[in-house]
């Protein structure tokens, strides 16, 4: 289990980096208002640049650049009445070329930014565009570098959070412990939490970090165990991932008396990947949340239909720009990119579910909430279909 848990370890590291969580400032720009951004001229293509990680040289960057701009053309072919003139630039993944070619679209015409995936780009690009007072709808979901003129589209910890402790308290659970790691991504993780317990009946009584190595979680197995106890805490909500520290957590919480029978187990990420996390025993009856299950599918499907490939995990944020685009410009107004548009209330239709953009830059998204059973997942609370109904 050691070598697993050293190789996941490595692979936890990388994914922070890939999804943007490392820790930044913000862009020191003026705050989005509702005036901010450029007009444009509804009868006419919009231009929209598009910027994707390609580049970079490393072969994971150039599949998700490619998968972004497939997404983004599938979004364009089925808007109704509406033209995007579309043009992709690279960044190679860092913040100096993200900032040169934001400025270089922008000459080019472009209206809005898309992209880029990681933070530290997307921040670079953000400073770029708001000399000129061009929004940037990011890819990134590191909601430190939210605000002024740049969106993050990425799916947010507090988001999920808020999601998961509002349903806690509606099925009565009260006090909620904390496991969290001890890194940036962990602690964002907690203060989400933490945050979440503030609009729910379900209240966080107690926090446990832990470092990332597998003697560190083995020794926080008893600390978790007895702060459980001391506070009789009904729910445990881990910040772990699947490919970190779950799987220890879900054998060795158990085993010492933690047992998901009597205390309600909950993933601020996703326990369905990879599949074989589904058949970890501790994992069993634990709740998480994740987009519609019906809706991605219909998207992986027309995506392999058009591309004859899967999408990229967050290939699909290009089309959810490229849909808010387009429904924004096909209400025939010139200042449809502007900041007030953009974080209309009503929001929009992805490929996952509503979703909406908020005025400090971060999002909100319709999620589902699932359990594990008999190694399934089952939807057990379905995601919300608008910003009116339950869920939010």
């Amino acid at each position: 289990m050691f070598n697993l848990f050293r190789s996941a370890r490595k692979y936890t590291l990388r994914s922070v980096a890939v999804i943007s969580m490392l820790a930044l400032a913000s862009c020191d720009v003026a705050i989005n208002g509702a005036n901010s951004g450029p007009t444009i001229n509804t009868n006419a293509p919009v231009p929209v640049a598009l910027l994707v990680p390609s580049g970079s040289g490393q072969a994971g960057d150039d599949v998700l650049a490619r998968s972004l701009e497939n997404a983004a053309r599938l979004a364009m072919s089925e808007l109704q009445g509406v033209q995007i003139d579309l043009r992709v630039y690279s960044t190679a993944g860092n913040a100096q070329q993200a900032a040169s070619q934001t400025t270089q679209a922008i000459n080019d015409g472009a209206r809005i930014i898309l992209g880029p995936v990681y933070a530290e780009a997307a921040n670079a690009a953000g400073v770029a565009a708001s000399a000129r007072n061009i929004n940037v709808l990011s890819f990134s979901n590191n909601t430190t570098i939210a605000g002024g003129n740049v969106f993050v589209l990425g799916p947010t910890f507090q988001n999920t959070a808020n999601r998961l402790m509002r349903f806690a308290g509606s099925q009565g659970k009260t006090s909620v412990v904390v496991v969290h790691s001890n890194d940036v991504a962990g602690q964002i993780g907690r203060n989400a939490i933490q945050a979440a317990g503030q609009i729910s009946s379900a209240s966080v009584t107690g926090v446990v970090p832990y470092e990332l190595s597998q003697q560190d979680v083995v020794a926080a197995i008893p600390t978790v165990t007895s702060t459980v106890r001391s506070v009789n805490a009904d729910t445990v909500f881990l910040t772990a991932t699947t490919s970190g520290a779950l799987p220890l957590f879900a054998q060795l919480l158990p085993e010492a008396g933690v047992r998901p029978g009597e205390v309600q187990y909950i993933g601020l990420t996703r326990w369905d990947i990879p599949t074989q996390t589904l058949d970890l025993p501790g994992v069993q009856g634990g709740w998480f949340a994740l987009p519609d299950p019906t809706l991605s599918q219909r998207f992986a499907s027309r995506y392999q239909a058009a591309y004859g490939t899967s999408p990229h995990p967050i290939g699909g944020l290009a089309f959810d720009g490229i849909a808010a685009i387009g429904a924004l410009v096909a209400n025939g107004q010139s200042n449809a990119l502007t900041g007030g548009a953009l974080t209309q209330s009503a929001g929009f239709q992805g490929v996952s579910g509503v979703f909406r953009l908020l005025p400090d830059g971060t999002n909100e998204r319709g999620l589902a909430v699932a359990t594990i059973q008999n190694r399934q997942v089952v939807v057990i609370d379905p995601a919300p279909r608008s910003f009116s109904g339950a869920g939010f």
